[in-house]
């Protein structure tokens, strides 16, 4: 049985009630917020956040809700809003009045929500890997590569994912980025995350929370300047399904398609932080 350690290099910040833990790049700088997604952690943007912080922002990179070393939330709210305001309560809670947000899947869910129902909180918006939600449409193939949004929400789910040490964590991945050949050492920080007392079952709390209706953070649209970036290698989503996000824009929106699959910046980080960089400018523009 596995057992929990603490990452030695985190830092806590309050927010929502909830202590939440971050990685941090850069001390000075218009505010960069990375956000991750599942099966994964604030160590996904190891490559990405060094990169930035080095071209002028202040990068932070927080473990999300019930991801430890962050508090698992009493309230065991997990919904795309309730994400999306944790969003904005972290730029409060690090002395900022806005931020550039960089989401990745369940991450880029969040900064969808906080950039339609917060646009003045949010100076630009990165999502990553995954369209607007309200515009993916279900189709057999779709539906298949996306099972695990039910089966992540059935009982024993928990269990049946961290069983042989966590071997859940390489189907995914396996199946999300299906040319990129994983180094075992590339999921270790999510088994440790995962093995801390309740953070798994909060990680799953994200998929039990869906629901059919979009919560009204995805029902509005986003009126500040965006950049989706999908990735050409993806094992579920297409360069259509990311293309069908424009109708959910009322400000600019642009779509790249990258080399990798769902976890592109992780495994071609180059190609991506140039995306960013040729996307936002120079840091002096959000000052």
């Amino acid at each position: 049985m596995r057992s929990y350690s603490p990452p030695p290099d985190t830092q806590i910040v309050h927010a929502r009630g909830l202590d939440f833990a971050y990685l941090q790049w850069g001390t000075e700088g218009p505010l960069l917020l990375l956000v991750h997604g599942f099966p994964d952690t604030a160590r996904t943007w190891d490559c990405v956040g060094p990169a930035l912080a080095a071209d002028g922002y202040r990068v932070v990179a927080p473990y999300t809700r019930g991801y430890a070393p962050t508090a698992v939330p009493t309230d065991g709210r997990y919904d795309a809003d309730t994400l999306g305001d944790d969003v904005i309560s972290l730029i409060d809670s690090l002395g900022e009045a806005s931020a550039i947000v960089v989401g990745h899947d369940w991450g880029a869910g969040a900064a969808y929500s906080a950039a339609a129902r917060h646009p003045e909180r949010i100076r630009a918006l990165v999502a990553v890997a995954i369209p607007h939600p309200a515009t993916v449409r279900p189709r057999p193939r779709f539906v298949w590569a996306v099972r695990h949004f039910l089966t992540l929400r059935l009982p024993g789910a928990a269990a049946r994912f961290a069983k042989d040490d966590f071997a859940g964590l390489r189907t995914l991945y396996e199946r999300w980025s299906p040319t990129y050949d994983w180094p075992d050492m590339e999921l270790e920080e999510a088994r440790n995350s995962f093995s801390a007392p309740g953070s798994l079952d909060a990680a799953l709390g994200y998929y039990r929370a869906l629901s059919p209706r979009p919560p009204p953070g995805h029902r509005e649209r986003i009126s500040v300047p965006t950049l989706i970036i999908g990735g050409r290698d993806d094992g579920v989503v297409t360069a259509a399904d990311f293309e069908s996000s424009r109708s959910r824009f009322s400000g600019p929106v642009e779509i790249e398609m990258l080399p990798g699959g769902h976890f592109l910046h992780r495994e071609h980080p180059e190609p991506f932080v140039a995306a960013l960089r040729v996307f936002l400018g120079a840091p002096s523009r959000w000052s």
